[in-house]
């Protein structure tokens, strides 16, 4: 069993940066994938970023590639996604994801409860 908590989400202005952090509990952290969804008014959850459980392996949603950048530390068992260059399109709320099907994400075996982002223009 594994709980995700993330925190790090607010009110950012446009060209801006925000850190999101997930901590997740359980022993067996370091053998996950994480990843990050994002979820918009009216639109549905779409993937963001995936780290492989080594941190060797990232993969990101083109509409972030160059901005965004997903981390872990498999001591603290915390996954980050740093936000820079921050749009209005990227207002929604960010999920953390956790899953055993690697970067890929295609299955997701956890998820965390979700911390608002809102970007302003």
């Amino acid at each position: 069993q594994v709980q995700l908590v993330e925190s790090g989400g607010g009110l950012v202005q446009a060209g801006g940066s925000l850190r999101l952090s997930c901590a997740a509990s359980g022993r067996t952290f370091s053998s996950y994938a994480m990843g990050w969804f994002r979820q918009a008014p009216g639109k549905e959850r779409e993937f963001v970023a995936a780290i492989s459980w080594s941190g060797g392996s990232t993969r990101y949603a083109d509409s972030v590639k160059g901005r965004f950048a997903i981390s872990r530390d498999n001591v603290e068992n915390t996954v980050y996604l740093q936000m820079n260059s921050l749009k209005p399109e990227d207002t929604a709320v960010y999920y953390c994801a956790a899953s055993q099907n690697g970067v890929t994400m295609t299955l997701v075996d956890y998820w965390g409860q979700g911390t608002q982002v809102t970007v302003s223009s």
